[in-house]
């Protein structure tokens, strides 16, 4: 009977942990439909910004600055939270491998999200650790972060180039450029006859559409970044309830098994008893038969 009070109790521990494991996953689920609505009108505002640096550069490609040898940065999006599988151990193999095809020195790294820097924690490329948003609400103290480490850095290390690894929502984890900017709307056909009418030199305007293209594009790499991660955490805990539920099962049917043997060594004892009973001899009725005598 202990072993099966042990099971029970072990039975109830698991539907616990099991209750708080769904209700984590309804709130990661919440959390991606939130996101869907930011990750949508985000990229509209990442576009018009392209295309209206590419109108500007398709006239004036002398607008950007000469190529130069300037210090990488990695900016490296992980996961504030666990409970998402390998998240983070895929930013860090996808690093490696990129640094082995394209880099030829050692880069800085800055790590976004508690989870990431842990892994991270002996890296000494690591420069920077900054706290992940955990909800998208927390996107945009999160952006003045970086890009105040950024400016740190740009100060000790002069002309920055900046490189973002992130969980992409169809390409797993990419690496996409982040500055300088526009670097690939050089010297490509202009799409209109007659260039943009300007209220401000080509040169300032650039500058301008820089500072837009950072807060809009950090933005749209946070919010995509968190939405992965809430997909990676609903698949990884969806897996665990359900391993949680047979776990369940198992137990309710050893218990079941137990109380089945506990009442079959009821009923022995019982029949046991009434048997011991039936082969006593009746006392009383012996002291009568000897007083009729």
């Amino acid at each position: 009977m202990t072993h099966r009070r042990d099971l029970v109790r072990h039975r109830h521990t698991l539907s616990e942990i099991r209750e708080i494991m769904n209700s984590m996953k309804t709130l990661a689920y919440m959390e991606t439909r939130k996101l869907a609505r930011f990750l949508d009108a985000q990229h509209a505002v990442v576009q018009s910004i392209e295309d209206v640096a590419m109108d500007l550069l398709s006239f004036y490609p002398e607008t950007l600055p000469e190529a130069k040898e300037t210090t990488s940065v990695y900016l490296m999006i992980g996961s504030e939270r666990g409970f998402c599988g390998d998240f983070n151990h895929a930013l860090s193999r996808h690093l490696e491998s990129s640094l082995q095809r394209h880099s030829s020195n050692v880069p800085l790294l800055i790590t976004v999200g508690h989870k990431l820097a842990t892994l991270l924690e002996e890296d000494t490329r690591v420069v920077a650790r900054i706290d992940g948003a955990s909800v998208v609400e927390e996107a945009t103290i999160l952006l003045s972060q970086v890009v105040s480490e950024l400016t740190t850095l740009q100060k000790e290390h002069g002309v920055l180039t900046v490189f973002c690894l992130y969980h992409s929502s169809n390409n797993g984890v990419v690496t996409q450029k982040l500055l300088p900017p526009f670097q690939d709307f050089q010297n490509r056909p202009p799409r209109f006859l007659l260039p943009p009418i300007l209220h401000q030199t080509p040169q300032d305007l650039i500058v301008t559409l820089t500072d837009h293209y950072l807060f809009a594009a950090l933005h749209e790499m946070f919010y995509t970044s968190l939405m992965e991660e809430n997909h990676h955490r609903v698949a990884h805990l969806d897996g665990a309830v359900k391993h949680l539920d047979t776990e369940s099962e198992e137990l309710t049917r050893r218990c079941n098994a137990l109380r089945q043997e506990e009442i079959i060594e009821e009923i022995e004892v019982i029949l046991l008893s009434a048997t011991s009973l039936d082969d006593k001899p009746d006392i009383h009725g012996y002291a009568n038969m000897q007083d009729n005598k």
